[in-house]
């Protein structure tokens, strides 16, 4: 009875021990300035506080992130009068679709997708 036991765990740790990993989520972020219209992005980043900085960083000074996504993309719509909308998705034209149905929700008229980005998972 142990000696079958211990086979049997011994197949089991076995099974487990050449699982492959679980691969790493992927972030990524938009930042945007309504005064003057500035944005950055980023992605595949392996935590948020990154992608977050990056996109800041590309942006400038005035910056905020408005956004951020986990193995997803993301969208930015806005206007040329500093009124904007974003979203996320798990394809390139969910994010931007919910951008600009945002931008609009908000009363903003013009809204275009000025800003998408996307991780590679």
């Amino acid at each position: 009875m142990m000696r079958r036991l211990a086979v049997c765990l011994g197949s089991i740790l076995s099974m487990v021990a050449a699982a492959p990993a679980a691969a790493a989520d992927n972030y990524g972020a938009i930042a945007f300035d309504t005064a003057t219209g500035a944005s950055g992005y980023s992605y595949d980043y392996s935590n948020r506080a990154g992608a977050e900085r990056r996109a800041l960083g590309e942006c400038g000074r005035g910056c905020r992130v408005v956004m951020w996504f986990r193995n997803a993309c993301g969208a930015l719509a806005s206007t040329p009068r500093g009124g904007w909308g974003s979203g996320w998705s798990r394809s390139r034209a969910g994010a931007e679709r919910i951008a600009m149905r945002e931008c609009r929700s908000a009363g903003n008229i013009g809204c275009r997708v000025t800003m998408w980005s996307c991780t590679s998972r």
